[in-house]
């Protein structure tokens, strides 16, 4: 199935719990039907001290939304 929102378009989440938000696509996951957009689905990700990172901790990182949980408001 093809999607008609691309990447770089501004979209407004219709449902759950960001609902009324706003954000441009990040990404496109197409064979799983969903998107990342920017501030949107924010979740914790629990980090290990590494080389890169000495102090770990929690970062928020955007996690994948379903197209249909979304609404096209400004096309690219």
């Amino acid at each position: 199935m093809k999607l008609k929102i691309k990447k770089g378009d501004i979209v407004k989440v219709i449902t759950g719990e960001d609902k009324g938000k706003e954000g441009r696509v990040l990404e496109i996951y197409p064979k799983r039907m969903k998107l990342l957009v920017e501030d949107v689905n924010m979740k914790i990700k629990h980090e290990k001290p590494n080389q890169q990172n000495q102090q770990g901790g929690r970062l928020e990182v955007a996690a994948p939304i379903h197209y249909s949980n979304v609404e096209l408001v400004e096309s690219k």
